[in-house]
């Protein structure tokens, strides 16, 4: 052990060579780099843990980085963030960037050992970067040529990336390419987020073949480009067109500027990547299969909005469509998260669709009036007189009958029909398990998307145990949806869009439903508000509205609470009676759930049954207040567990 300056630290230091000199090496950091610790490092001499790597000891406060020119780096602290925009990330291996890293006054961030891992390919020390303690996974690959770095002997950087040392001569400074002839491409970081100027993808981290004066950049692995591709998908091989001028792909839409594959049968021109796009896909944003062409003609499209983004469809050039409801999708849309999609591997194969209904008898226009649904045991008459039915609401979604709904003649059973006509199982593009939501019903839940407690019909994963009820589900269903009261085209989705509810007034809130042609905004949870809805405090139903009609009183008060109330938000509203409330004090987290249903929760360990106290008023297991109106009672027997419906 050879002893060292101490490098600030208030202890000397010693070198140790091999890690199991290391007392604390799997609980300890480097002081400077904040990785776990490995030898070749300082450690000090007094035992207070203090660590330091040999190579981030010794690291310039100044380096000059050939794959950036421009500025030098700095060697700096950078404290510890909550920054989720990426802006503090490095840019070579993508992670956090926190303790001592070299940074630039252009926004370029670098962790320690990154910077010297590819300083020293730069300068072909390639001695420097053997670690043979770090063992690799089977998801690394080498960042040239992407096999897995295990094929072969490879350098590697805990944290960056591996290289295999057969591709370290495969990798010039400074190259001349052909779909950049006015300047060489040299080897650089790309700070600034451009995107490849061949495949079209935005890489963040790593390095690239670049020119900075023109803004161009190119991914290592596209700077060399096979001549032919051919792709099971196309019955013709795609030949490589180096192209310096602008053209629109033919596959997905989008432009292009360097370098295209055309085939001259077709007479297509595609970017590199969408050579392997799949013919057929299932997507979670659609109920059926979406096959990919490279054109339609107008006449078959009908609506050319790409159903995610609500942007026009260029139908000259490729989409994905449905050719069973005409819907339309733009391919980078429809497949920006693979997550959301799978294959179609045996196009043939015929596509399952689950119903829920099967259907009795027809009348003369072809519309089903007598069915059977999978959760009821008798059939279901289409109703014609939603005055026959009044006060009467769906078990579907426990929301007052309206038009267009089935009832049983034996029992009083109801389902609207938009809710009887929703299938077994469904694909849900704003959940994140591969498998399809599975329909239920008579099942205790709380909904993930508006958090009231329920026990209608819902759709639950048979993976995460997560439920959705029906009114979330075809709210959140893609297409366009009428709105309470307003005058212009009915509203659409945007699930990047960010802003502030005219209906409740929160702000900040990202997914929102909004209009072409105004501002008005609306969440998941406002949207899905019932029109109208029985409340206690008011013998008629409820009506959701948007305004004041009258100017009868200056002050605006809720029915309810007797708070003020914002004339603003939306309100409840009862014309025979001139009363207003709160939607919060209308819909209170157990309005849809019925009196005497039975609940499995994890808050207890024998089911509840929910129930209404009129009297004897035992005290709330949970806060020890008397439970004066609804609540979750347990009936097992000497089992005396009692909690407020509303009480965390």
């Amino acid at each position: 052990m050879e002893e060292s300056n101490n490098y600030g630290h208030r202890h000397p230091l010693v070198l140790l060579k091999e890690n199991r000199l290391i007392r604390h090496r799997f609980e300890s950091r480097c002081n400077r780099c904040e990785s776990h610790v490995s030898a070749p490092c300082f450690s000090c001499a007094e035992g207070c843990r203090f660590y330091l790597h040999k190579v981030c000891a010794e690291a310039p406060l100044e380096l000059s980085h050939p794959f950036h020119p421009p500025h030098p780096l700095l060697l700096l602290m950078e404290y510890r963030s909550f920054d989720l925009s990426g802006s503090n990330h490095c840019n070579y291996c993508g992670g956090t960037c926190w303790g001592f890293i070299y940074r630039c006054s252009c926004h370029l961030r670098l962790h320690i050992r990154c910077a010297l891992f590819t300083f020293n390919i730069a300068q072909n020390s390639f001695k420097e970067l053997e670690d043979p303690s770090i063992p690799t996974k089977d998801e690394d690959k080498c960042f040239r040529c992407w096999e897995p770095l295990a094929n072969y002997t490879y350098f590697f950087l805990d944290g960056g990336f591996g290289l295999h040392k057969k591709c370290t001569d495969e990798i010039p400074l400074k190259m001349n390419h052909k779909c950049h002839r006015k300047h060489p491409l040299t080897l650089q970081f790309n700070n600034q987020g451009f995107l490849c100027a061949i495949c079209q993808i935005d890489s963040p981290t790593g390095f690239f073949y670049g020119c900075s004066p023109c803004g161009l950049f190119i991914h290592i692995g596209c700077s060399s480009l096979p001549r032919n591709i051919k792709d099971k998908t196309h019955p013709h091989p795609f030949t490589l067109l180096l192209r310096r001028v602008p053209f629109i792909c033919d596959a997905c839409g989008t432009s292009g500027s360097h370098a295209a594959y055309s085939c001259g049968p077709c007479d297509i021109i595609i970017h590199k990547k969408c050579i392997s796009l799949p013919r057929v896909i299932k997507s979670k944003w659609h109920d059926h299969r979406l096959s990919h062409t490279y054109f339609l003609h107008r006449e078959y499209v009908g609506i050319l909005d790409c159903i995610i983004c609500h942007e026009e469809v260029n139908a000259e050039h490729g989409s994905y469509s449905c050719s069973k409801c005409n819907d339309m999708f733009h391919v980078d849309c429809v497949t920006k998260d693979e997550d959301t999609y799978v294959i179609v591997e045996n196009e043939d194969e015929e596509e399952e669709y689950a119903n829920s209904l099967i259907v009795l008898e027809w009348n003369d226009s072809g519309e089903a009036i007598v069915v059977e649904h999978f959760k009821h045991v008798h059939p279901l008459r289409l109703g014609d007189s939603v005055s026959e039915h009044e006060n009467k609401c769906c078990h579907g979604c426990f929301l007052p009958i309206s038009t267009s709904f089935y009832y049983c003649s034996q029992c009083e059973f109801y389902l609207h029909k938009i809710c009887a006509e929703l299938p077994k199982v469904k694909h849900v593009w704003h959940h994140r398990c591969p498998q399809p939501l599975v329909l239920t019903s008579n099942e205790g839940f709380v909904c993930v998307k508006c958090d009231y407690i329920s026990n209608a019909f819902s759709y639950k994963c048979e993976k995460c145990y997560k439920y959705t009820c029906l009114r979330c589900v075809v709210a959140l269903t893609p297409g366009a949806r009428t709105c309470l009261g307003h005058k212009h085209k009915p509203l659409l989705f945007y699930t990047d869009y960010k802003g502030k509810c005219n209906a409740c007034g929160e702000d900040d809130i990202e997914g929102m439903f909004r209009c072409k042609d105004c501002d008005i905004c609306l969440d998941v949870k406002c949207f899905s508000l019932p029109i109208t809805i029985q409340n206690k405090c008011d013998e008629h139903l409820l009506s959701l509205t948007e305004h004041e009609d009258n100017s009868y009183s200056e002050s605006h008060f809720c029915d309810i609470c007797e708070e003020s109330r914002d004339p603003n938000l939306w309100f409840y509203h009862c014309r025979r009676c001139d009363s207003s409330a709160h939607v919060k004090c209308v819909l209170r987290k157990y309005s849809f759930i019925k009196v005497r249903s039975i609940l499995d929760v994890e808050v207890h360990k024998h089911p509840l049954t929910f129930v209404k106290r009129a009297y004897y008023y035992p005290n709330c297991s949970g806060c020890g207040e008397p439970c004066l109106d609804y609540a979750f009672e347990c009936t097992e027997p000497g089992c005396n567990y009692i909690h407020h419906a509303l009480c965390p």
